[in-house]
């Protein structure tokens, strides 16, 4: 069944004159005519019945009109909703933001200042394939092929945070095996991270005792300064610490890196400000980590 011939169909049955339809569907009349009567064949049933000079809908075609009218409107409406749609993509951006949430939240506020007619919609999902713009991290990003255009790779050592008193006090560095039995804040909403850890300690045949969760880094500063417990903490993207009440140490069983990638899709009709976006963040992430180092 052609679209084409249900224009044709819906026209006839709102004219019920074969040839004012022709006219007005600018064909010539013996077209439209054999056209009417092909849809006939395909559907398997009359249509029409002539009237003196006209034609009107037999039983079939009023059902038929009935059905096929709403949809056919449906159908004319989606090219100004796609076009409405994409000129709201447009100016929309959307982040799969897995880790580093503090970081590229300061990098969208930005931006925003510079750019207050985009908007963003912010997601945190690892299943995800519609984003526009995705942060992620890995133990060993080589090993992960992301399927987007464009991937921009950075990379951090993770410490041990300690409050910084009379155990930790003269160190600056220390064994994950000195702490067993040691209470240890978790970092709930940062699964990603999470796992790089987790995934460290069993190699090195450490548990690591969980005593506090939290994904806000001002609470983990709080809950390390007062004693609560000691926290793996990110070189640059969590941000400098008090060195008065903690202490960062390197951890120095294994190398404790992860790779931060930031990916761009290039899924729209008009990807300028994705891009433009994209740009801001490497941008603006390779400057903090400069600055920190």
């Amino acid at each position: 069944m052609e679209l084409t011939h249900i224009k044709y169909f819906m026209e006839v049955a709102r004219t019920q004159h074969v040839t004012k339809s022709a006219h007005n569907l600018c064909i010539v009349q013996p077209a439209l005519t054999k056209a009417i009567h092909k849809f006939e064949e395909e559907v398997g049933v009359p249509l029409f019945k002539s009237k003196g000079r006209n034609i009107e809908l037999t039983e079939y075609g009023k059902y038929f009109l009935a059905r096929v009218q709403p949809l056919y409107e449906e159908i004319e409406r989606l090219p100004q909703e796609l076009r409405a749609m994409a000129s709201d993509d447009a100016v929309k951006v959307r982040l799969n933001v897995l880790a580093a949430s503090s970081l590229i939240t300061s990098a969208v506020i930005a931006y925003k200042r510079l750019h207050p007619e985009i908007s963003f919609d912010l997601i945190q999902n690892e299943s995800s394939s519609f984003y526009d713009v995705g942060v992620f991290t890995y133990a060993d990003a080589g090993k992960a092929k992301p399927d987007d255009d464009e991937v921009m790779r950075l990379d951090e050592e993770i410490f041990l945070a300690v409050p910084n008193g009379e155990r930790y006090r003269k160190l600056d560095r220390i064994s994950l095996r000195q702490m067993e039995g040691e209470k240890f804040i978790g970092l709930a909403g940062t699964k990603q991270l999470r796992s790089i850890c987790n995934e460290f300690c069993r190699e090195l045949g450490v548990r690591t005792d969980i005593s506090f969760e939290s994904d806000n880094t001002s609470a983990i500063k709080d809950a390390v300064a007062s004693g609560i417990g000691v926290c793996f903490w990110p070189e640059y993207t969590w941000g400098r610490v008090e060195r008065r009440k903690i202490r960062l140490l390197k951890i120095v069983d294994a190398p404790f890196r992860r790779e931060l990638l930031v990916t761009m899709r290039k899924n729209k009709a008009d990807n300028r400000n994705t891009e433009n976006f994209y740009r801001f963040l490497v941008a603006f992430l390779k400057r903090h980590f400069r600055h920190h180092r």
